[in-house]
């Protein structure tokens, strides 16, 4: 990997073909004598061994994983829907279609059918089961694909606490069946509007912190599902996340021609904190790692030639100039592999003082 001669001014972060580094006025050229002083002040710091990664830097937007479609259950007239921004619990309820309440339950599978007495064995019968005992209502209910009278039972009670007719049934124009608990990103319909089966209501998300970025087809070459990441959020701090979801690769186009990308998720680990939804945050990727490598802060390095450097060794005799062989750079701590022969896990380099 080719890098140029950086200045001595500081360490900037640049954009996607781009590096960082620093390197004193005295670092800009080759000498065959000792390092010629200089008024920039210098300090030293050690050779590392250690597992360095290379990343990339992108831009990112704050935003929420998933994307869902809530659809009409049932027909009516649309009363009511929950301002956008809100978070609709298991139970909570999604919209009301003609003063009755569309109550969301947790699943993978649609509701393709009334829930009755009689009614044959189904997964359905279990996702409904699974979540009346975990709304605190199957105390003596047994989770299967069958429904009995301790399934009705448990609707019974369900429809006490939420003060709806008690009937020991479930209309599937009543619940509607989504992966998780929503939070409501907009919507398709206002209050007063007619409700078409299968029809769109209103959109949401998850209620889980995500980072959304846009990878253009060159990107997509060393982006995939499980990358790891390190972003750096509003408040300052850093959180480690990963790919977990690449969109349909679009094509747009713009004044210098067309452009094509896809739409990137990345999880966060750990709690998100400075979270601000669509604020602007810098995604780092990695692209490589190499463990148990000899490692010092770029601003140790100096270019000597195209793709060369040299570093200054600091010992008890004085110093001494080593040509070293550099690999991975990681921008995002400043730090370098290097490999040359007199170069040592221990030693002192030179680098500028922070203060110079």
């Amino acid at each position: 990997m080719s890098r140029t001669a950086k200045v001595v001014t500081g360490v900037a972060l640049v954009g996607i073909a781009g590096v960082t580094g620093l390197v004193t006025a005295e670092q800009l050229s080759h000498h065959d004598g000792p390092p010629v002083p200089t008024s920039v002040s210098t300090s030293t710091a050690d050779v590392v061994r250690k597992t360095i990664s290379e990343r990339q830097f992108v831009n990112g937007t704050l935003g929420y994983s998933g994307s869902y479609v809530v659809l009409g259950s049932g027909p009516g007239t649309l009363t009511w829907l929950p301002p956008i921004g809100t978070v609709v619990n298991r139970g909570d309820g999604l919209y009301e279609v003609d003063g009755k309440r569309v109550t969301l339950m947790l699943g993978a599978r649609p509701a393709w059918r009334d829930f009755a007495s009689g009614m044959s064995d189904g997964v359905d019968v279990e996702q409904l089961e699974s979540n009346l005992r975990d709304l605190g209502f199957g105390q003596s209910l047994t989770v299967d694909q069958k429904f009995t009278s301790a399934t009705s039972s448990a609707i019974r009670r369900w429809q006490q606490a939420t003060h709806a007719t008690v009937t020991g049934t479930v209309p599937m124009s009543t619940i509607a069946f989504l992966p998780s608990p929503v939070r409501v990103s907009g919507q398709e319909l206002k209050p007063g509007a007619q409700v078409q089966p299968g029809g769109p209501v209103e959109y949401a998300t998850s209620n889980t912190p995500a980072v959304n970025l846009s990878a253009s087809t060159q990107q997509l070459g060393w982006i995939k599902v499980d990358t790891a990441v390190t972003v750096t959020l509003p408040d300052g701090k850093s959180r480690n996340g990963k790919v977990t979801a690449i969109g349909a690769t679009t094509t747009t186009t713009s004044g210098s021609g067309p452009q094509s990308a896809a739409a990137v998720t990345v999880s966060l680990e750990g709690e998100a904190t400075g979270f601000v939804d669509q604020a602007a945050v810098q995604v780092w990727v990695i692209r490589a790692t190499h463990p148990g490598v000899l490692t010092v802060p770029i601003a140790a390095l100096n270019s000597v030639s195209d793709g060369k450097y040299e570093v200054v060794v600091v010992d008890g005799t004085g110093t001494h100039r080593v040509a070293v062989q550099a690999g991975l750079f990681d921008d995002l701590t400043g730090i370098a592999e290097v490999s040359g022969d007199g170069l040592a896990e221990g030693q002192k380099v030179q680098v500028p003082r922070d203060d110079a």
